[in-house]
C-alpha cells in the first residue's frame, strides 16, 4: 500500500516538472518573443508595400533604398490606357529619417504571437523625397495631359421633332490638383499602380442621362411644349414652338415643370417693344415723290399685353395650334411693315396742302391754312363730327385728331383769297398768307371740307411733315 502511494506521488511530481519545464520554455519563448520584435517587425509587416517581416532597422532601410532606387509607378489611364514615372525621371530617393526605428517601437510586440496569418501595412513617405519640378515636368508630359477633352452633361435638346435627351460626354479632362496629389502620395509611399478613374482624377459630367429629373423633365416639357403658334404680323411672323416655350417653364414647390405666366407676360411686352408703332421714325414717299422721314403722333398699333398674356398663356395650355393675331388695343390701317397703307391723308405743311389717298389713288387735293402751331408726325382720325362747335363756333365738318386737333372748314374765311401773300408761320416760303389762331387746326374750304368728309374714315392715318 506504501509502496502504491509512493509511485503516485513520484509521478505527480514528474508531470509537476514537465509542466513547469514547459511552462519555463513558454515563457523564454514569449519573452525571446518581445525581445525579438522590439528589434525586428513582426510577421506580414509591409512597409511602403514591400514585406519587411522579421527584418530589423537596418536590412529595411536598406530594402527601402534599394526599392526606391528601382520604383516605378504604373499610371492607369481611362481607356484602358498606362503610362508610368520611373524613380530616376523624378530624382527619387530614399532619404532614412528615422521613421522606420518609430514604426518598430509602435509595435505591439507583447501580442507578437498573433501576428502569424496577418498583415499590417506601414508607411514612411516622409523618407521618401522626389525633385517637385521634375515631377511637375513628367506629369506635364504624360499623355493623359494632352488634347484633353471636357466633360459634358446629359441635356435636353430639340431633335426637330421633341424634345429629347442627348446622353453626357464623359470627356478626358483631367483634375490637374487632384491628379499631383495621388501621384505624389503614390510614389512617396511606394504604391506600384494608380488608376486616374478610380482614384478621382478625371472631371466627371455632373449630371448623366440616367438621372430621374432630368427624365421627368424631360416628358413633361414635351407635354407642355407640344404646341405651335403662329402670329401673325402681316409681312412678318413669329412664331412660338416648343423652344420658345421651355424659355417659359419654371418648376412649382414639388419641382415639377409649370407654364411661368410671369414669363409669357415678359414676352408679350417683347412682342410689344417689337412691334407697336405708335410715334416710330416712318419713311414715307410724297405725293410728289419725295422721300422724308417723319415721327411722332399717336398713329399705329399697340398689343393690348395683359389681354394677350391671358390668351397666350391660355392657348399653350390648351395645346391649340393656330395663326393668331395678338389682341390690340389699338389698330391701324395696315399690319405690315409700312402700317400706314396706302389710304390716307396727307398733309404738306412747308406747302401748305392737304391730299386724300384710298387705295393708292388720290381723291382729294387742295390748299390748306396751317400754321407753325401744327404738329408734325402720324396721327389717327378720332372722330368725325358734322356740324360740330370748336370753341363756340359751329364749322359744318370736323375731323379729328391728335391732342384737340382737327381738319375743319371756317365759314368766316375767305378762301379764294389765300393766295394773296407771303407764308411767315415759321415755315420755308410758299405763297400763302398766314392765318393766326388756327391753335394747330388745319382749315379747308367748306366744299373741300366736304369732300374730304366723305373719302376718310375713323381710324385712317394722317400724315404731317415739315420737310
Amino acid at each position: 500500500m506504501a509502496e502504491k502511494h509512493t509511485e503516485t506521488s513520484t509521478g505527480r511530481k514528474v508531470l509537476t516538472g514537465v509542466i513547469a519545464v514547459l511552462l519555463l520554455l513558454t515563457v523564454a519563448a514569449y519573452g525571446f518573443g518581445v525581445y525579438y520584435f522590439t528589434l525586428h517587425f513582426l510577421p506580414g509587416s509591409l512597409v511602403n508595400g514591400f514585406n519587411c517581416s522579421y527584418m530589423d532597422e537596418a536590412e529595411t532601410e536598406d530594402l527601402l533604398t534599394q526599392a526606391t532606387d528601382a520604383y516605378v509607378l504604373a499610371v492607369q489611364t481611362r481607356g484602358n490606357g498606362q503610362e508610368s514615372i520611373s524613380a530616376d525621371e523624378i530624382a527619387l530617393s530614399y532619404q532614412p529619417d528615422g521613421s522606420v526605428r518609430k514604426l518598430l517601437r509602435r509595435q505591439n510586440r507583447f501580442l507578437w504571437f498573433l501576428s502569424f496569418g496577418q498583415h499590417k501595412t506601414y508607411e514612411v513617405s516622409s523618407s521618401v523625397f522626389c525633385d517637385r519640378n521634375l515631377l511637375e515636368q513628367k506629369i506635364d508630359s504624360l499623355n493623359c495631359m494632352k488634347d484633353n477633352i471636357a466633360p459634358v452633361d446629359a441635356r435636353i435638346e430639340d431633335n426637330g421633332e421633341s424634345f429629347e435627351i442627348v446622353p453626357e460626354t464623359v470627356g478626358t479632362q483631367v483634375n490637374r490638383e487632384r491628379l499631383d496629389e495621388t501621384i505624389l502620395r503614390a510614389v512617396t509611399s511606394g504604391d506600384p499602380v494608380v488608376n486616374l478613374e478610380e482614384d478621382g482624377c478625371y472631371d466627371n459630367p455632373s449630371v448623366y442621362a440616367d438621372d430621374k429629373r432630368l427624365i421627368k423633365d424631360c416628358e413633361q416639357m414635351n407635354e407642355l411644349t407640344d404646341v405651335v403658334i403662329t402670329y401673325d404680323f402681316g409681312d412678318r411672323k413669329e412664331t412660338v414652338d416648343r423652344n420658345v416655350i421651355r424659355e417659359w417653364l419654371s418648376r412649382d414647390e414639388n419641382g415639377d415643370m409649370i407654364l411661368d405666366r410671369e414669363k409669357i407676360s415678359a414676352y408679350v411686352a417683347a412682342l410689344g417693344e417689337k412691334y407697336n408703332t405708335p410715334g416710330l421714325t416712318r419713311t414715307f414717299e410724297t405725293y410728289d415723290n419725295r422721300e422724308i422721314t417723319v415721327s411722332g403722333g399717336d398713329y399705329g398699333w399697340v398689343i393690348d399685353e395683359a389681354k394677350e398674356t391671358d390668351a397666350l398663356y391660355q392657348a399653350v395650355t390648351d395645346r391649340k395650334t393656330q395663326v393668331r393675331e395678338p389682341v390690340y388695343q389699338q389698330s391701324a390701317m395696315s399690319r405690315d411693315t409700312n402700317d400706314i397703307g396706302y389710304t390716307y391723308v396727307e398733309v404738306d405743311l412747308p406747302n401748305q396742302r392737304l391730299v386724300v389717298y384710298r387705295d393708292g389713288v388720290p381723291v382729294v387735293d387742295t390748299g390748306i391754312i396751317a400754321g407753325s402751331g401744327t404738329p408734325e408726325g402720324v396721327y389717327q382720325i378720332q372722330d368725325m363730327q358734322s356740324p360740330a362747335d370748336v370753341n363756340g363756333k359751329t364749322v359744318n365738318y370736323r375731323i379729328s385728331f391728335g391732342d384737340g386737333l382737327g381738319i375743319q372748314d371756317d365759314p368766316e374765311i375767305n378762301f379764294d383769297n389765300m393766295f394773296t401773300g407771303s407764308y411767315d408761320a415759321g415755315d420755308s416760303g410758299s405763297g400763302f398768307v398766314s392765318w393766326s389762331g388756327t391753335g394747330g387746326n388745319i382749315l379747308v374750304s367748306v366744299d373741300q371740307a366736304a369732300l374730304i368728309w366723305q373719302n376718310v374714315t375713323e381710324d385712317m392715318p394722317i400724315v404731317i411733315y415739315k420737310g
